[in-house]
């Protein structure tokens, strides 16, 4: 059976031995910052579990740090993880679900920004079958946008930025 519950207490240990377990670094204060931007209302957090064990997560972030969505009042999906082992199996699509739904309590645009490297096909493919488009400012580095002639890292923190209009 497939839970998605907010981030709990007694997550954040949970979380770095999974994605430690597959060579990820996403530490335990990652989380336990995320516990704190819950609480606070700044970042809601979902977490999956499948037949009780931790299977990924996503954020939604009300004010982002990305300039064009943050004056335009558009919340960000952020940090979309599910390990290796639970893929294939609907729960992106369900955290998706999730998040989009939150954001839909408040307003009707979600946005996203996706890498551009290999790793990242798979979400790719499924922001543009769930109906994102890009936001059409071209790629960004760190959030900034990327301008011709700039060189730029290929990393996590080149994205291109998509929103979606969700359905009320």
């Amino acid at each position: 059976m497939l839970e998605i519950t907010p981030l709990r207490a007694d997550d954040p240990p949970v979380l770095e031995a999974a994605f430690s377990a597959i060579g990820w670094t996403k530490p335990a204060a990652q989380f336990e910052r995320y516990l704190e931007e819950q609480a606070s209302g700044e970042r809601p957090v979902f977490v999956a579990r499948l037949d009780g064990e931790f299977a990924g997560y996503v954020t939604v972030v009300w004010e982002t740090p990305y300039a064009p969505f943050r004056e335009a009042g558009v919340p960000e999906i952020q940090d979309l993880n599910v390990l290796p082992a639970f893929r294939r199996r609907g729960i992106a699509s369900a955290l998706m679900d999730a998040a989009e739904a939150l954001i839909a309590t408040r307003g009707k645009v979600a946005g996203l920004g996706v890498g551009l490297y290999p790793d990242y096909g798979p979400a790719q493919r499924m922001y543009v079958l769930r109906g994102y488009v890009p936001d059409g400012l071209g790629v960004t580095y760190d959030r900034v946008t990327a301008k011709p002639g700039d060189t730029v890292r290929l990393d996590d923190e080149l994205a291109l930025h998509f929103t979606r209009t969700l359905e009320s």
